[in-house]
């Protein structure tokens, strides 16, 4: 017999705490902020931090892993940023973590199985529930906890529920394990080019000679070169004279470091005004506000029309590989170099001037064809990791409805 059951008999909530600024550093208790929410879970990469001390007197804020997040003030849905109604899951990597305000973490009884709960809330009759009670301003809106608490939905039995969330789990897995193998491959890339352009251990480095240059000794028959030089920065825009019926629009919040989490189509016409920039296959997007958050993506094969935030700088390379310029303008010391050259408080940003003039070490053709070779194929086989992975969310989240709504019946 079928049970409509209300969320608010089946869950707890706990609201997150309003972390004062003031109290953040760059070491000590990691913060959760909505801004840190990616499509699906958190990303961990660019945490705030409060004291030891503080983060002791507000231990009743913890997350854990596996925990459920509603973000409860965001933008409405029509702005592809940060959107309220977002349901994410918490990671392993941030266990302990301490949620900020504007979100809530929900709970459920032994009725509810928890992985059931976390697909209930991202099926499309509950954002679309929750999003038509929100209330607010064009800019920003928000969510009640009665609002929540007063979702109605079909309640299947228990085991039901558990065999509901595995097969969508299955999904996740899998993507995960992608994840996983994408990070061992960008590491063995990044680790490569410090080996040889760092380190200077490329091969035949034993008989090579080094010469001064403005960033020290480097090897004779190599050459530092403004960026400007070896490629160039934001070479295509389009405008409402020149735009395309329909976009594929990459906003700044869904880049984190060195991935895409969503590219949106949406009519020319309702995107925002900052879909400006052109992007085509081997460009390096980069975020210009807050550098120090890292987000950045390379481009392959992008669908036509193509679409990227004006909030990014496109580096197209004019003479060098795309594989050796994504691994030279994502170390620590080209981070830094933004970070240094970023101005303004609030949100610090760079310019196309500043990433022009940065120095990039070019070696010599030989070198740069071995070393091209190496990472090409390592960046060929993440790009083919993150298609799969593309394709199976697509999988789940056709199937997610379905199961929610007992539209398929889960056997065995």
């Amino acid at each position: 017999m079928e049970v409509i059951a209300t969320l608010g008999d089946h869950i707890s909530t706990q609201k997150g705490y309003a972390f004062k600024s003031a109290w953040y550093t760059e070491s000590g208790h990691p913060i959760v902020k909505v801004s840190d929410f990616t499509s699906d879970s958190v990303d961990p990469s660019n945490l705030v931090c409060v004291p030891n001390e503080i983060a002791l007197k507000h231990g009743r804020y913890s997350l854990s892993t596996g925990d459920v997040v509603i973000q409860t003030v965001g933008s409405w849905p029509s702005n592809p940023a940060s959107v309220v109604g977002k349901t994410v899951r918490i990671p392993k990597k941030i266990d302990g973590a301490l949620l900020n305000q504007n979100a809530v973490k929900v709970e459920s009884d032994q009725s509810l199985d928890k992985g059931f709960l976390f697909y209930l809330l991202r099926s499309d009759e509950f954002r679309e529930y929750i999003v038509g009670t929100a209330q607010g301003a064009a800019s920003q809106a928000s969510i009640t906890l009665d609002s929540i608490r007063a979702f109605k939905f079909t309640k299947p039995d228990l085991e039901s529920q558990q065999k509901i969330a595995n097969t969508l789990a299955a999904y996740d897995n899998l993507i995960e394990n992608n994840n996983r193998r994408i990070a061992i491959l960008e590491e063995m890339a990044q680790s490569l080019y410090r080996e040889w352009f760092v380190k200077f251990r490329f091969p035949g480095h034993r008989q090579a000679k080094f010469i001064d240059s403005p960033l020290g000794k480097i090897p004779e028959g190599w050459e530092i070169k403004k960026l400007k030089n070896i490629a160039a920065v934001n070479p295509e825009s389009i405008t409402k004279k020149n735009s395309p019926e329909v976009i594929q629009y990459i906003d700044i919040k869904s880049v984190s470091s060195g991935s895409i989490d969503e590219i949106k189509p949406m009519p020319f016409i309702d995107a925002p005004s900052r879909a400006r920039r052109v992007v085509q296959d081997g460009d390096i997007i980069w975020a210009t506000v807050r550098p120090n958050r890292k987000q950045y993506s390379y481009i392959a094969k992008p669908e036509q029309n193509t679409i990227v935030s004006t909030g990014f700088a496109v580096i197209r390379t004019l003479s060098v590989p795309s594989p050796f310029l994504l691994q030279a303008l994502t170390t620590d010391d080209f981070v830094s170099y933004l970070v240094n050259h970023a101005s303004g408080a609030a949100y610090p940003a760079v310019n196309a001037s500043e990433f022009e003039n940065a120095d990039i070490l070019v070696p010599d053709e030989v070198t740069m064809k071995q070393f091209n070779n190496l990472s090409e194929l390592a960046i060929q086989q993440c790009e083919t990791l993150k298609k799969k992975n593309s394709n199976l969310a697509k999988q789940r989240d056709l199937l997610l409805p379905k199961l929610i709504s007992g539209q398929i019946n889960i056997e065995g």
